[in-house]
């Protein structure tokens, strides 16, 4: 009973050291990702359920989260309101490419494709894998549909599976090529002005982010913008990447309001 007691307390320990440094790795992500609804990820908001361990040597008693809680939205079923405040207002629809070892094609798919229609349902998103060019490619990728917080549920759990299924070694993080089409007339701003704006994004966010020089724009007049990283790394790129479109275009439809009535007039 001792022995048991004892080994109880060094759990309990463990789980308080794991939950305060999620706490602080999020609080530290909820800056470099502006635009993301944590609260409709369904981790770390508030109204958690808690476990109360009892005192032990580190102190008074400290809540920790229990497996019904608000974590479970990340790593597991998400909880019930979640997806309805989701689907509550249109999304903003994102398309992201991400790029996977082909070996790991098989496991993300799943016996029958249970695991990718579980983890497309669990994270909201449309989730395509495109097929193979040819027998030896070294990367197949996986379309992901949805808006932000689809996109952060999505690529997490695809992440997370890669490390689970062993593609990572155990110390080994798991990085990630991923695309993401913008207009061309953002892709300057994504560079900046001698490249000072994409040198920045990639001391900001560890990213390491490549907007390929000499490319043709698509039929929608759209060019790819290559992210490289861990996880958090890649979202944070992503996120602050779409802020830039998104200032783009706030000030072309300005310039258009604004040179409307001076076409009126001319008139």
């Amino acid at each position: 009973m001792e022995a048991c007691c004892k080994a109880e307390g060094e759990v309990m320990r463990k789980l308080r050291d794991t939950y305060d440094n999620d706490i602080t790795a999020v609080n530290h992500q909820t800056n470099l990702i502006p635009g993301l609804n944590l609260n409709a990820l369904g981790i770390f908001s508030t109204g958690l359920s808690v476990l109360w361990p009892a005192a032990g040597p580190r102190g008074p008693p400290r809540p920790f989260l229990s497996p019904s809680s608000h974590l479970g939205g990340l790593y597991g079923v998400p909880p019930a309101g979640t997806i309805q405040r989701q689907h509550s207002q249109p999304p903003d629809q994102e398309v992201v490419y991400l790029l996977i070892p082909p070996q790991a094609v098989g496991a993300l798919i799943g016996k029958k494709g249970q695991h990718i229609k579980q983890l497309a349902r669990f994270a909201g998103a449309s989730i395509k894998i495109a097929p193979a060019e040819n027998p030896d490619v070294t990367e197949r990728m996986v379309i992901i549909t949805g808006p932000p917080e689809a996109q952060f549920k999505a690529q997490g759990r695809i992440f997370g599976k890669l490390k689970e299924e062993n593609f990572f070694t155990a110390k080994e993080e798991v990085k990630l090529e991923t695309h993401i089409k913008v207009p061309s007339t953002a892709a300057g701003r994504v560079i900046g002005k001698g490249g000072k704006t994409v040198n920045e994004l990639q001391n900001l966010t560890s990213a390491e982010v490549i907007v390929p020089r000499d490319q043709t724009p698509d039929e929608n007049d759209e060019v790819f913008v290559k992210i490289s990283g861990h996880f958090f790394a890649s979202q944070s790129a992503q996120r602050k990447i779409r802020e830039i479109i998104q200032q783009v275009k706030q000030q072309e439809q300005k310039h258009q309001q604004q040179g409307a009535p001076s076409m009126h007039h001319s008139k």
